[in-house]
């Protein structure tokens, strides 16, 4: 759900990545994963803090969103583009789609794995609040997180997971992974985050508090997870 393990090693890394932005202290990202016919600026998909406060200040305004047949129509004259654009459809009848503009993405199971264990299946809460703590992660061991989401109606562009800790009421680490642009499709999607490894030590057990969110380029926020989960000797 992300840690920074080493503050000091997290604090040269960010140091490295601003000498490699440039003098402009821009990053440029170029990604095969971008919208179809929606400019996006760089800020919208790579925010440098994900407190909530920020989040008005990530919004930018975007192109008018395309269905699914505009998409298909625009540009048609381009044939790499108007192959990419059925690449990244595949199998989807557009002539029996919904004429509708808004994506809808649907996390449907979210699990942690760790290597030599059963994997932990988590409850997704309807009103994205939990009570009690959701979970328990064993100091010092590897794991990741996988997830299965599906995405019907239009595109999702630019879809991406953000999580922030706390620990005693003090943010101790923030991520962010870009997951790409997805046409919707029956079958779901899955993903694997890359492997992490919890704290260890006396200071790193106890309990945490954490909020997760799913959001796309326009921040439209599919789900929200506020929760609590405790890091021990053992795992639970």
């Amino acid at each position: 759900m992300g840690f920074d393990e080493n503050n000091k090693e997290s604090g040269e890394k960010s140091a490295n990545n601003n000498n490699e932005a440039g003098n402009d202290g821009q990053h440029h990202y170029k990604s095969e994963d971008e919208p179809l016919t929606r400019q996006v600026s760089e800020s919208s998909v790579y925010a440098t803090d994900l407190d909530d406060d920020d989040d008005e200040a990530t919004k930018i305004e975007l192109g008018p969103q395309c269905t699914l047949k505009e998409h298909l129509e625009k540009d048609k004259d381009d044939e790499s583009l108007r192959r990419w654009k059925e690449q990244l459809l595949g199998s989807v009848d557009v002539n029996n789609v919904a004429e509708v503009l808004e994506p809808e993405v649907k996390i449907n199971s979210l699990s942690i794995v760790s290597p030599g264990r059963d994997d932990i299946v988590l409850p997704i809460p309807e009103d994205g609040n939990l009570k009690g703590l959701w979970f328990t992660l064993k100091e010092g061991s590897h794991y990741r997180l996988k997830f299965s989401f599906q995405v019907n109606n239009n595109i999702v562009s630019g879809l991406k997971y953000t999580n922030t800790v706390w620990k005693t009421g003090i943010k101790v680490d923030s991520s962010k992974e870009m997951l790409g642009t997805f046409s919707p499709q029956t079958e779901p999607y899955t993903h694997e985050m890359p492997e992490e490894i919890t704290p260890s030590g006396m200071f790193a057990r106890g309990q945490y508090s954490a909020k997760s969110k799913f959001l796309d380029d326009d921040n439209k926020c599919y789900l929200e997870i506020n929760y609590t989960f405790d890091i021990r000797k053992d795992w639970a």
